[in-house]
């Protein structure tokens, strides 16, 4: 598979983004929104031949679902990117030097922008409004899982860009082959970024592989601890909310950390996620305390790959400390960097936590189920960045621009 002269279409699409008014982008992205909700049953009907080749067991199966629920805040989402501010000519920096140069530092796209991501056909127009809004133009390459979903997505899409007679190459699907993500990683000269979003060894493989330059988006191995100064009603809502929300996406939490001193409280503090038929994987102490009030089919001695672990489904470990440090370092050694939280009503311990704490987010008495572009009133997010050379944390319009320098000159020369 040869794919340079797709590459070739979509570089040369990408400049006539330039050409486009925020106005002419936002009413472009407005009907984009519109043509969802209108043609609902038709990505629906594509999904639904998606979801049928896999096994709902699958964690990744509500990942790949679309209701119309789904539908519906996709689209308002993709509204709310058009009412945001221009990420484009903001002038960032500007002087005059000595010689009467005068500089500004301008805001500008990046120009190309690829996305790889697995089951989870919402990124694909999550990734199109911020594009397009901060004028970039992208390459998707979805997963096999998704495929037809995401052709569906990107057909919609098309049908409106040629209805207000924009290149429809600035939105470019690849096929949802291997040999295709080889390909993507190797376009230099025609992409000029790309953002891995999926699990750890999807992450893996392309930070290791590109010759193009990536931003990480992290795998989320996310901890939340109960202090010793925790809220017990407050600390039942944040852990429920934090695991059972959505358990397959990467802001639901993955183990919770109790101070062996509130051990009394942890069945009180864990029994809504009975509701759910959440299974736990214990240390000792938390076994014995659970025992004989948690159901033993949903009880299990952890290991020590149960700390660590992406769960993505109703599951979780809890891991007992003996101090606010070793529940430090159980975050520092198990924590993927992407959001950590901690529960107390101590300030100084929350100060603490959130100062030594190295994540993204780091959360105060409130879930992770927060570590969202939308929810950080962002639009929409093109994926969570775990890294730290570059953006960090939700990634939107802004996190998706570069700049320039400007130059003008009263004909100095330089001596």
């Amino acid at each position: 598979m040869q794919l340079t002269e797709t590459f070739q279409r979509v570089k040369a699409a990408s400049k006539s983004l330039a050409l486009l008014t925020d106005e002419q982008r936002n009413n472009i992205l407005n009907a984009v929104a519109d043509a969802i909700i209108d043609y609902k049953e038709r990505i629906l009907a594509a999904n639904e031949k998606d979801l049928a080749k896999m096994d709902p067991k699958n964690p990744l199966y509500d990942r790949l679902q679309l209701t119309e629920k789904r539908l519906d805040d996709i689209a308002s989402d993709m509204r709310n990117v058009a009412t945001l501010p221009s990420p484009l000519g903001h002038v960032t920096k500007q002087k005059t030097l000595p010689n009467g140069l005068r500089l500004c530092r301008v805001s500008t796209p990046f120009g190309v922008i690829g996305m790889i991501y697995e089951a989870r056909p919402n990124v694909t127009y999550d990734v199109f409004s911020l594009c397009f809004k901060s004028g970039n133009a992208c390459v998707l390459k979805g997963g096999s899982d998704a495929d037809l979903s995401n052709q569906a997505s990107v057909a919609l899409i098309h049908e409106v860009l040629e209805r207000f007679g924009v290149n429809p190459d600035v939105v470019t699907l690849l096929p949802a082959t291997h040999e295709a993500t080889g390909e993507m990683l190797n376009a230099v000269g025609y992409i000029d970024l790309c953002i891995p979003r999926g699990g750890r060894r999807l992450i893996d493989f392309v930070r290791d592989t590109a010759r193009i330059p990536v931003i990480e988006t992290g795998a989320g191995v996310v901890n939340t601890y109960f202090d010793i100064d925790g809220d017990l009603e407050m600390g039942r809502k944040i852990i429920c909310n934090a695991k059972t929300r959505r358990v397959s996406v990467c802001n639901a939490l993955d183990c919770l950390i109790i101070h062996e001193k509130r051990l009394g409280d942890l069945f009180e503090l864990v029994s809504p996620l009975l509701d759910h038929k959440v299974v736990l994987y214990v240390d000792g102490p938390a076994y014995q305390l659970l025992r004989g009030h948690y159901p033993d089919i949903l009880l299990l001695p952890a290991t020590e790959e149960s700390f660590g672990t992406e769960f993505m489904d109703y599951k979780m470990a809890i891991r007992t400390v003996s101090s606010f440090d070793e529940a430090l370092q159980h975050i520092d050694r198990h924590g993927s960097g992407h959001s950590e939280a901690i529960i107390t009503q101590n300030a100084d311990t929350a100060h603490r936590f959130q100062a030594s704490v190295d994540a993204a987010c780091v959360y105060w008495n409130a879930p992770t189920s927060f570590t969202d572009g939308a929810q950080f009133g962002l639009g929409a997010e093109i994926g969570i960045s775990t890294q730290k050379l570059g953006p960090r944390g939700p990634m939107a319009l802004e996190e998706i621009t570069t700049y320039k320098w400007l130059i003008e000159g009263d004909g100095q020369t330089r001596p």
